[in-house]
């Protein structure tokens, strides 16, 4: 059965989400349906509308029939009909098909799609634009590596799953903040101070064992040399006395700001750093610490234990007061070190302390942690502790993404001087430059291991997606370029005249960022985004295979003119959103 539009009906505000509008249409039918006594009288589910796999189907499609026949214990090809009857009229629906066993497929109206190039225009470069968050307060904090070291290359992935998740959010209506949480305390900046102390007593002519639990990369040698250059012999204490705290503050800070160096040249900013130290300092003149403030609270609400002579977090509120919520509330069945036996509070406590500050004190609706591998198992005592502080859980979202295997084609690299055991970010940075990096840790989800391969990240061969996705935005800049030079004015083309398969198809896939950044939003799966840009590529550099754009045939220019600077709008905003940038030559 095929449908044609009932008629023009009123105009729909552009550019919109295809996919919601469809949803709406298909949800209108199935109301009046019901009230006609065409569908049986039974409770509506949700009209899910999906982008079939093959195009030949349509554009897009609904199985809400066949959710139906279930409950109503009729035909799903009778149903879709008589909801195909019932569609609203549309100008952006073209065709209506029912096909076996009783989905509903939707083809765009051509002439809608082509007009959609001046509403992309209208919307410049806040095309893509969703507002779903209403601007509610989103603080997502990433990398947050210790400054005990460089940023190794899983840093580079979080780097960019956090910043490009961000911006994201951002385009989709929320207020975000971006934070950098760093320990500036505890035993892995002893372990530190300690390595820089063996490194720089043996500039100074002491032989000094290296710490066991030391940190051996050429980084730490090279902090040594630039004290002794800059402060002599001024750290240098009695053999057998402790390294002093102030060399440790020291290699802190030069470590901090080689960090932020690596982040700025991976294109990143921050709003906010800040440090573990500070949860256990006053707040003002005679007010407690986070840190004080929170204990108390555990401890009121049942979720304090006292064994072994250190202080635990006990989810399962034994002995918790009436009321309290138990073992299923907080999902989490295992209790966990807050305070040590010597006293020392366990780095468990600077988060429980934290996530109080960030929910409690500054009041985010919504908090996203992009944390590491190795973080996978403090998933559920966080979500525990938040819940403990009086927390939706749910209010927290904990990202946590996979290895990085470096590779040379095949080879794989596993060693870098200046990192010891580990591959430095601004390895990958000075090899194949910030473009490559923020593209080849995005491509992946999260939850899967990637492979990075340096020398396709430095290929200038469609080969290597960031090339091919950057070729495409020169290639428009050169044919705008062209069209100034020969004094062609596009503004008032008409894109009606955009009637190629290969032109409709360019319109289509830019259509789809809205929707994309909406998806992503909820998903919290940014690695959609340089797929999407492929995507995009591809159909323009198709389009442009198909279609000569600047002709002897001006009204003809004038209109694929036209698309081609929506194309150039829809490919620079996702490029940003990815933090790579849009070259106009190359």
């Amino acid at each position: 059965m095929v449908r044609p539009p009932k008629g023009k009906g009123e105009a729909i505000p552009t550019p919109i989400i295809v996919k919601h509008h469809i949803a709406e249409l298909v949800a209108a039918a199935a109301h009046e349906a019901r009230d006609r006594g065409e569908l049986p009288a039974v409770a509506l589910p949700e009209a899910a509308i999906e982008r079939p796999q093959r195009p030949e189907h349509g554009d897009y499609a609904t199985s809400l029939a066949l959710r139906l026949a279930r409950s109503a214990h009729a035909n799903p090809l009778t149903l879709a009909e008589a909801l195909v009857r019932r569609l609203p009229a549309s100008e952006a629906v073209g065709e209506v098909s029912v096909a076996p066993p009783g989905f509903i497929n939707f083809r765009l109206s051509e002439p809608w799609l082509a007009r959609q190039v001046d509403a992309v225009l209208a919307a410049g470069d806040r095309f893509g634009d969703v507002d779903i968050g209403g601007g509610r307060r989103v603080q997502v904090e990433f990398v947050s590596a210790n400054p005990t070291g460089p940023l190794h290359v899983g840093n580079g992935r979080g780097a960019a799953i956090g910043a490009t998740l961000a911006s994201v959010l951002e385009a989709a209506g929320y207020s975000v903040e971006r934070e950098y949480y760093f320990n500036d305390a505890g035993s892995q900046i002893d372990a530190l101070t300690r390595s820089v102390y063996a490194r720089y007593q043996k500039l100074l002519g002491r032989d000094a064992p290296f710490p066991e639990d030391g940190y051996p990369g050429q980084y730490v040698v090279d902090i040594a040399e630039a004290v002794k250059e800059e402060h002599g012999d001024r750290f240098l204490r009695p053999e057998g006395e402790p390294a002093p705290a102030d060399l440790g503050r020291l290699a802190v800070e030069r470590l901090m700001d080689e960090i932020r160096h690596d982040l700025e040249d991976l294109g990143l900013t921050y709003d906010v750093w800040f440090n573990e130290r500070s949860l256990y300092q006053p707040g003002g003149p005679g007010e407690p610490s986070l840190y004080e403030q929170v204990m108390p609270l555990l401890r009121e609400r049942g979720f304090i234990a006292e064994k072994e002579g250190a202080i635990w977090f006990a989810p399962s509120a034994r002995g918790a007061p009436a009321g309290a919520p138990g073992e299923s509330a907080l999902g989490e069945d295992k209790d966990n070190v807050l305070v040590r036996s010597n006293g020392e509070p366990t780095y468990f406590a600077s988060d429980v302390a934290y996530h109080y500050d960030k929910f409690i004190r500054r009041g985010f609706d919504r908090v996203i942690n992009v944390w590491g591998a190795d973080h996978q198992g403090h998933v559920s005592r966080m979500k525990a502790a938040v819940a403990a502080l009086g927390v939706d859980p749910e209010r927290l979202d904990l990202l946590i993404y996979q290895l990085v295997t470096l590779k040379r084609g095949a080879e794989v690299v596993r060693l870098s001087k200046r990192g010891g055991e580990i591959v430095t970010v601004r390895d990958v940075i000075d090899e194949v430059g910030r473009d490559a990096c923020r593209f080849f840790f995005l491509a992946r989800s999260a939850d899967a291991s990637m492979d990075f391969d340096l020398e396709l990240a430095k290929e200038q061969s469609a080969e290597n997606p960031v090339y091919y996705v950057q070729y495409a935005h020169a290639r428009i800049a050169g044919i705008l370029r062209l069209a100034g030079e020969r004094g062609l004015d596009y503004a008032d083309g008409d894109p009606s005249l955009l009637t190629h398969p290969a032109e409709l198809v360019l319109v289509r896939k830019m259509l789809l960022l809205p929707e994309l950044l909406e998806s992503i939003a909820g998903s919290l799966e940014p690695h959609h985004l340089p797929h999407y840009a492929q995507e995009l590529a591809t159909a323009f550099h198709d389009f442009y295979e198909k279609c000569r754009v600047v002709s002897d045939d001006a009204p003809l220019s004038k209109a694929r003119l036209k698309l081609v600077a929506a194309c150039r709008l829809a490919l620079a905003r996702t490029l940003y959103l990815i933090g790579v940038s849009a070259p106009e030559r190359m």
